[in-house]
């Protein structure tokens, strides 16, 4: 069996130490937990089940809810040879039901599985679906003797992402590229054998299935779960988790900071531990300095150190992991002149906009390009990332096309084998800082203006709006105008027009923008990805349609013109 595999070395870990824990779920109806031992076997006698009804290679659609059940069966998949193909559970949620049917779709898979009490709503949901699949619970057989036989270059799995600028893709992440990317990932945190985690991230997205669970086992460590809805209606609780188990590592998304600076009760406060935490990992979306500040200064008096925080940059196209923040050092926030970044260059300056570095990169080849030319650009000037290295992924599943245009990169000076990101950054004294997204930028008057950061302006902006999400983007009505849609609550909304004046002052203090376009929605309308980042490319198409309900909008004549007399958007 070649050493590119992930289960010679579960297996290796169950002969060394059986008993020693390796995953723990937590849900108000308490703890269970899985040895070594119990893991490998279960993976094997899952992987005896599958490998009667399935042959090696192909594709295994799994649709489980948070718990113990979808780490086995993944496991599973991975000792029989096939390809695991993980996905939402389609619950009350039409979003998730979406995204499992197009998931079904495009991976074509030979079975799906779920747990048995959930298999008749799976079977439901997909039964308008193409291809029509039948759903099936896995059972237990007989162990295989050992996992199948793999190489680097076999598939181990689909990791679909999120298409929060596209519909989803497959990334083919085969072996080889996850223990590499495993390697990258330890020696990026400096683990050791036996590190503890914890988490809420889903197990159908990268960070929470490579980061949390993977790479935990890999190490021989530990890995504590809980469901991402009870994360997101009891914040506290993960932390209590992280301290309670004594875990160095844990990582999410910058809105999950901000969500537990404002939830978490000073009650609950003085309760918490979180010395043991070394690693507090903020990646995934756009990383804001103020949280890293807030998050810092609540949970001080937890006994959480400020060096312990850690800025990540990584994608489903690469595994998991590009670069992050060195160990036992906080992440390097450099201020720069935002007249200059409209220029795309990073010019340090005493004041404006604060980037947040992601670390440098030492794994991976990464250079900053020209996107349209393929040119390197030098240190300081914003270009599209790109990427080489073992850890990056085959490729997109059936997309010949896409995969040649997006791992296919090659430079003005010949060189190729690059992965464009379609991410925009810089590199600054060794520091990769990341500052949007090609296809969200929004160009107005020749200015390069990041959605995320006029966003961000609008938190406040009103206690309708406050801590509510938006979502910018532009149009063309010939020349581009900015729009702005709005969740608000209607209860605490007295006067449409005023919020309207409000968010149009805040963008023209903050950024000098003319008059924006405003659409104030009911909450929910923004179209979000199952990993709650917003699909501004979707949410353009629905306001260019007339597809949003909207509270109240105020618009420009051009922009009136062109998208609400029936024009196709």
């Amino acid at each position: 069996m070649s050493s590119m595999d992930f289960m010679s070395t579960l297996s290796r870990h169950a002969a060394e130490f059986a008993g020693r824990r390796a995953v723990l779920f937590h849900d108000r109806r308490g703890e269970k937990a899985l040895t070594y031992g119990e893991l490998d076997l279960a993976a094997r006698r899952i992987g005896g089940w599958l490998a009667g009804r399935v042959e090696p290679g192909e594709r295994v659609l799994l649709c489980y809810p948070a718990g113990l059940e979808f780490v086995e069966v993944f496991l599973g998949c991975l000792a029989a040879g096939v390809v695991a193909v993980p996905a939402p559970f389609p619950d009350a949620s039409s979003l998730h039901r979406e995204r499992v049917l197009a998931v079904a779709a495009d991976a074509e898979p030979a079975l799906v599985l779920t747990s048995a009490p959930l298999t008749g709503a799976l079977t439901a949901a997909l039964a308008d679906g193409e291809p029509a699949l039948v759903a099936e619970a896995a059972q237990y057989g007989e162990p295989l003797p050992r996992p199948h036989a793999t190489g680097p270059e076999t598939l181990a799995f689909l990791q679909y992402t999120s298409g929060s600028t596209s519909d989803a893709k497959g990334v083919m992440v085969t072996h080889g590229s996850l223990v590499d990317t495993l390697r990258v990932g330890a020696e990026l945190l400096d683990l050791r054998e036996g590190a503890r985690f914890c988490s809420w991230l889903p197990m159908h997205h990268d960070m929470g299935l490579v980061a949390m669970l993977l790479l935990p086992l890999h190490l021989g460590g530990s890995t504590v779960l809980m469901s991402p809805t009870d994360f997101l209606r009891h914040p506290w609780q993960w932390l209590d988790l992280i301290g309670r188990h004594g875990a160095e590592v844990s990582a999410a998304p910058n809105f999950a900071y901000d969500l537990c600076v404002r939830r978490v009760t000073d009650q609950q406060l003085r309760d918490l531990d979180l010395s043991s935490w070394k690693h507090v990992c903020n990646g995934a979306e756009p990383i804001d300095a103020g949280t890293l500040t807030r998050f810092a200064d609540r949970f001080a008096a937890a006994g959480l150190k400020p060096e312990s925080l850690t800025a990540g940059y990584g994608m489903a196209e690469t595994t998991l992991f590009i670069s992050g923040t060195a160990p036992g050092h906080a992440p390097v926030v450099t201020t720069v002149d935002p007249w200059a970044l409209e220029r795309d260059t990073l010019d340090p300056a005493a004041t404006g906009r604060a980037l947040v570095g992601c670390g440098r990169p030492r794994a991976l080849e990464v250079l900053i390009a020209d996107p349209d030319t393929g040119a390197e650009l030098p240190e300081g000037r914003v270009g599209e990332i790109w990427v080489r290295g073992p850890g990056v992924a085959a490729g997109y599943w059936r997309k010949p096309e896409e995969t040649r245009r997006t791992f296919g990169g090659t430079t003005a000076t010949g060189e190729g084998g690059f992965l464009r990101t379609g991410d925009l950054g810089a590199l600054l004294e060794g520091e990769l800082y990341i500052t949007g997204r090609i296809k969200d930028l929004v160009i107005v008057n020749g200015r390069n203006l990041y959605p995320h950061d006029l966003e961000r302006a609008l938190t406040r902006v009103h206690a309708a709006v406050e801590n509510m999400p938006s979502c910018v983007f532009s149009v063309a009505v010939p020349r581009e105008e900015i729009v702005v849609v709005q969740e608000v609550r209607s209860r605490a909304l007295a006067s449409p027009g005023e919020l309207v004046e409000e968010i149009r002052s805040a963008l023209s203090r903050r950024f000098g923008v003319g008059a924006a376009n405003v659409c104030l929605v009911r909450p929910g309308e923004i179209r979000r990805t199952t990993s709650g980042k917003i699909r501004r490319q979707v949410t353009r198409q629905l306001f260019a349609s007339g597809g949003l309900t909207a509270h109240h909008e105020a618009l420009s004549r051009a922009v009136t013109a062109r998208y609400r007399k029936g024009a196709d958007g």
